[in-house]
């Protein structure tokens, strides 16, 4: 049996009123939520904050609003568990960072690439450099790639960010956003394409 069909099949006994399925539902996207808190805490909390403990409040909370979602269904489910761990990433920056940061929502729900991910992407576009002068022209590239993701619109960005920063598989994107698993890659393809563009301006 497929993923994309288990996950209906879970969905229907859910809704169903299925305490099991329920669970089983909120731990299929344990790894993945704590992928994405993990590359989205800013240090200063993550040295605080670990990231399953994030997670794990995200999983509550979703507990206590399952009825309403699985009713009203408005968006895919695994979306829906990543807005609400959005919410505790930021709760976790209010609480740890608080007025050092100025407007920390709007940083967070725009995603910022930090350097993990803008090394990724790096790597995967631009070749490595081993001379002397390497370090220099890294750092160069890697701010470049950060302007340029930053320049796309949210949903080109977004599908590179969930495939390189979330390490998520073509399928987990699917099922994310609500896609096909072939909208998807195409949606990559145009994406990277949009980004070697974007990067081309700033050489």
């Amino acid at each position: 049996m497929s993923r994309e069909t288990e996950l209906d099949r879970l969905m229907t006994l859910a809704s169903e009123g299925d305490a099991q399925a329920r669970q089983q539902l909120l731990n299929r996207y344990r790894e993945p939520l704590r992928r994405m808190v993990a590359n989205r805490l800013d240090p200063r909390v993550s040295s605080r904050v670990d990231a399953s403990d994030v997670v794990q409040d995200t999983l509550i909370e979703a507990t206590r609003r399952m009825e309403d979602f699985l009713e009203r269904r408005p968006i895919a489910f695994p979306a829906w568990l990543r807005q609400i761990a959005t919410e505790r990433i930021i709760d976790a920056h209010r609480r740890h960072v608080g007025s050092q940061r100025r407007s920390v929502t709007r940083e967070i729900r725009e995603p910022s690439v930090r350097d993990q991910s803008a090394s990724r992407l790096v790597h995967l576009l631009l070749d490595n450099q081993t001379s002397p002068s390497g370090q220099l022209m890294r750092r160069e590239r890697l701010d470049r790639v950060r302007a340029a993701l930053s320049a796309l619109k949210p949903h080109d960005r977004e599908v590179l960010e969930l495939r390189h920063l979330d390490q998520m598989s073509i399928l987990e994107i699917a099922e994310t956003l609500g896609l096909t698993e072939a909208a998807v890659k195409s949606r990559l393809l145009r994406g990277l394409i949009r980004l070697r563009a974007e990067l081309e301006t700033r050489t």
